[in-house]
């Protein structure tokens, strides 16, 4: 009796481990699902962010790939105004950067012509810099020409800049005239001695000094100009004082008969004026009337002209 009751003790206990095995296995492959679902939702979380973070650079590079685009329209536009040739279709990766050298170029004349010399020369540095890279795909015998030319045109400038430009020239010789024209108005007295001409020499005078004064004002419109650098304006307004001032001096007879060595010595007067035309006189003032006249000649002979660069010529289109 006791045998058969320990054997049904110990069936129990195996059929509860049975059990218990059985709840183990289904709470552990419970706790996989779980865990496999857990892996799936991390995936597809990870995978979203991952995707927003694309649209998010993506959406960043299309912005920066439309301002560029933006920019090139600008520049292209900006070459149609600026450039003689219409434009045609680039029809190599050489040709486009052909092109962008020469609205660089451009750039730089019109940093020289708004008097930004600086700049100018920076630029230029930078465009030699620009064909020395492997980067540049223009024909080896072309770059060796525009790189020399840029040399040129970088050490032109760079003597230009230490030297007082034509503007500034110009500008000190219409202040030395006017300084003149000033200390003339006080001083200079009426032609004439007799007491009974007072009246009419004082009317002269004060006709002289009007013109004087209106010739003052019209320099001053001229230095203007020349502080814009229009060079029109300011050689229109020269050639108005020019005029103002010729009614002042007064008109003398010719001799008829002249004599060989007078002869002579206005051939050699005329000679050294006509050399002496080629100079700006900035470091003296004028003596009288007639001077300020030839002055004023000089000034209208010599009037800064703009001086384009040797790359741009080596690089403009022949107009068809």
């Amino acid at each position: 009796m006791s045998m058969n009751s320990e054997s049904l003790s110990q069936e129990p206990s195996a059929i509860q481990q049975r059990r218990q095995a059985n709840m183990f296995l289904v709470r552990l492959q419970w706790l996989m699902i779980l865990l496999l679902i857990a892996a799936l939702l991390w995936l597809y979380i990870s995978q979203q962010r991952f995707e927003h973070n694309v649209n998010e650079r993506l959406q960043s590079n299309e912005q920066v790939v439309s301002r560029l685009n933006e920019m090139d329209d600008r520049i292209f536009a900006m070459s149609q105004q600026t450039l003689p040739a219409p434009r045609t279709a680039a029809s190599s990766q050489a040709q486009n950067q052909l092109d962008l050298l020469r609205i660089q170029i451009q750039a730089a004349d019109r940093l020289l012509a708004d008097n930004n010399e600086s700049a100018a020369i920076e630029l230029l540095r930078g465009l030699h810099w620009q064909l020395s890279q492997s980067s540049n795909e223009i024909a080896p015998a072309l770059t060796v020409v525009i790189k020399q030319s840029l040399a040129k045109d970088i050490e032109r400038l760079q003597a230009r800049s230490s030297q007082p430009s034509p503007w500034q020239l110009q500008n000190i010789a219409i202040q030395n005239i006017q300084e003149f024209l000033h200390s003339y108005e006080r001083e200079h007295p009426a032609n004439g001695s007799d007491l009974t001409q007072n009246l009419d020499n004082n009317m002269s005078l004060t006709r002289r000094q009007l013109m004087i004064h209106e010739v003052i004002m019209t320099l001053n419109l001229a230095t203007q100009a020349s502080n814009m650098r229009e060079k029109e304006q300011l050689v229109g307004y020269l050639r108005q004082a020019h005029k103002q001032l010729q009614t002042l001096v007064p008109q003398t007879p010719t001799p008829k008969t002249i004599s060989t060595d007078n002869k002579n010595s206005q051939t050699a007067n005329s000679t050294t004026s006509t050399k002496d035309k080629d100079k700006v006189q900035t470091k003296s003032s004028p003596n009288d009337i007639t001077e300020v006249i030839d002055w004023l000649e000089r000034l209208i002979t010599n009037a800064p002209k703009p001086t384009p660069l040797l790359t741009k010529q080596i690089l403009d289109k022949p107009k068809r």
